[in-house]
């Protein structure tokens, strides 16, 4: 949500900055700015819509300074408009802003500067009361009139700011928003995230949450919230810029799906010793660990929230050990059964999920012990765990998370078959049986690839539904919430996911002639009573779209079409069932000509609550 970028060098900043954003592009935005000192003077250019009509605005202009900022926004206050876009200024121009996050406290502060200080303002956003703030401060010291502006402000940010008077500086900060600086030669950087800087430099430095930085061109120092310079280790970058480009595909979003193969058998095999025994990165989970855990939480959002359901399946059936999970905007709201008997597990793509965060946070401070599961290296939620499981599942791009999701399940099956066979409740021949299932799947995974024509072709026949039913039993009921989102998320259709079995408790009304159901019945146990609900709908003039494992053909007498998946054991198949569903949003989403990569109103991370 919204990208930051800054530069101080001796390159023309402006080619940089821009370079940045649209590395940034997939976190979702809807307006584009930078700030540049130029002749003297702050040079500003924001407008409404993509990187492309800034770019188109600015092809003209002199603007050759080499230090600026540069900032693509996801509105929160305030409708998107080249008025309300980053960066903000001050009421004379000579302090410029960008931020990512919301200033909770900010019509206190506006009405504070206007009532009683005379400011006035331009825009409807909190980001400009920022820039009126550190002027009201200013007296020549940027740096000590941020630490006086952060003071006052409430909430969530991470921020960039350039004065008029110290052409020759950047101060940032970070609070509860991602915040990187890149080290180069003779110049130094800003960013949100990694990508915007890797065609410059793969030095990092992680800043922690309360830290400002101060860049020239020839140093970075980092101090905390009390004004200490603080240490700090590079952080080297170790993947290839080219592992987040499109390789010669259509979108990121289809590039990512077909990278799943390699993602889950990453995620497994780099932690498989003698072929079979699990190593969880250095995690040390003793039996005495888990006797004494009385519970489980598993605590994200969205996808990943999703794959937290199946986990907790995985972990119940495996450990024998209570799971609850959690959606993470909804848990510290509950006052939490949270105490040192706990072990919390936050699964995030990003691990810089500000619900997600707050959660975490919440739990350790009533004592829990803290494992994570997420993608990024160094994220905020990595850092602040006690434990933590890296999915490899490499840069994900697409606002719709896919192969995140996939690898999550593995991560997920991984931790709950170590906790089972520690603790003693899942007999050595099982677990050797379904380590052995599990790696199989990237090569089940791609065969459900290789068949996608089926998936096309039904897209290519279905894409103008403006309704459509996910349903199944046990496992495949979250499955079907995946898939569901899947499809809200990039074709704008109104769907939803159920519980096969809830149809007679008021939704079957919603069915007539026409309505797709799409119905999973991948469980062996459940398939026959899934079979009684197809016919219900079928009954009822629904046009039905079955998943369903190989061999299992019977279903081809109540669906309409059947995509099968390789047969494999029950509690396994999300990671197969969730492929064509996957495939199906995003053709549809094409079939309808919507931007499948950069979907209306999302953000791939989202740091604002």
């Amino acid at each position: 949500m919204c990208g930051i970028v800054g530069y101080i060098g001796d390159k023309k900043a402006t080619d940089i900055l821009i370079d940045g954003l649209s590395r940034l592009e997939y976190r979702g935005y809807d307006s584009a700015g930078i700030a540049v000192f130029n002749d003297g003077d702050i040079c500003v250019e924001k407008y409404k819509g993509r990187l492309a009509v800034l770019e188109e605005k600015i092809k003209d202009k002199d603007i050759s300074g080499t230090v600026g900022i540069g900032h693509t926004r996801w509105a929160t206050h305030g409708e998107p408009s080249d008025t309300n876009a980053h960066p903000h200024t001050n009421y004379s121009q000579n302090i410029a802003v960008i931020h990512n996050g919301i200033i909770e406290n900010y019509i206190k502060l506006k009405e504070w500067l206007m009532k009683e200080k005379g400011h006035s303002f331009k825009s409807e956003t909190d980001t400009e009361v920022i820039a009126h703030l550190i002027d009201y401060y200013y007296e020549g010291d940027l740096l000590d009139a941020v630490y006086k502006a952060i003071d006052k402000m409430e909430g969530a940010y991470a921020i960039g700011v350039v004065a008029k008077d110290e052409p020759d500086k950047i101060v940032a900060v970070r609070k509860d928003s991602p915040l990187i600086v890149g080290i180069g030669e003779d110049e130094n950087f800003i960013a949100s995230d990694i990508p915007a800087l890797l065609k410059y430099t793969r030095d990092m430095y992680l800043i922690e949450n309360g830290e400002v930085v101060l860049l020239t061109k020839d140093d970075v120092k980092i101090f905390n919230e009390f004004g200490q310079e603080q240490k700090r280790d590079i952080f080297k970058v170790t993947w290839d810029v080219e592992s987040a480009e499109k390789e010669g595909y259509e979108h990121f979003m289809i590039k990512e799906i077909y990278e799943q193969p390699k993602g889950v058998s990453q995620t497994l095999n780099r932690r498989l010793e003698d072929d079979k025994i699990i190593n969880l990165d250095g995690i040390k989970i003793t039996k005495e660990d888990l006797e004494r855990i009385d519970k489980i939480y598993i605590v994200a959002c969205g996808t990943a929230y999703h794959a937290g359901l199946v986990g907790k399946n995985a972990i119940e059936k495996y450990a024998k050990v209570p799971v609850i999970v959690d959606v993470a905007s909804e848990f510290r709201y509950r006052d939490p059964f949270v105490d040192d008997k706990t072990l919390f597990i936050a699964i995030s793509q990003s691990g810089e999920t500000l619900d997600t965060l707050a959660a975490l946070r919440e739990a350790k401070r009533k004592g829990a012990r803290i494992l994570s599961v997420v993608n990024v290296v160094g994220s905020s939620v990595a850092r602040e765990s006690d434990d933590v499981f890296y999915t490899w599942a490499g840069p994900e791009i697409a606002v719709a998370s896919t192969k995140a999701y996939t690898t999550q399940l593995v991560a997920m099956y991984m931790i709950a078959l170590n906790m089972g066979i520690t603790k003693g409740t899942l007999s050595t021949e099982r677990y050797n049986e379904i380590i052995e299932e599990l790696k199989n799947m990237p090569e089940k995974i791609q065969n459900i690839l290789d068949k996608y024509e089926t998936t096309q072709h039904l897209a290519s026949s279905q894409f103008n539904n403006e309704s459509v039913f996910f349903m199944g039993r046990g496992l495949d009921v979250e499955v079907s919430l995946e898939g569901s989102l899947k499809l809200k998320e990039i074709s704008y259709i109104n769907s939803f996911a159920i519980a096969a079995g809830e149809l007679k408790h008021g939704t079957i009304a919603l069915i007539e002639k026409g309505t797709l159901v799409i119905a999973l019945a991948t469980q062996d146990k459940l398939y026959d009573k899934m079979l009684s609900n197809i016919k219900e709908v079928k009954a009822r003039g629904a046009y039905v779209v079955a998943i369903a494992k190989e061999g299992n053909t019977e279903i081809e007498k109540s669906a309409d079409t059947v995509i099968y998946i390789p047969d494999t054991f029950d509690e396994l198949t999300p990671i197969l069932a969730v492929i064509p569903l996957q495939l199906f949003a995003y053709y549809v989403s094409v079939a309808r000509g919507n931007d499948v990569d950069k979907p209306r109103n999302l953000a791939k991370s989202v740091t604002v609550e």
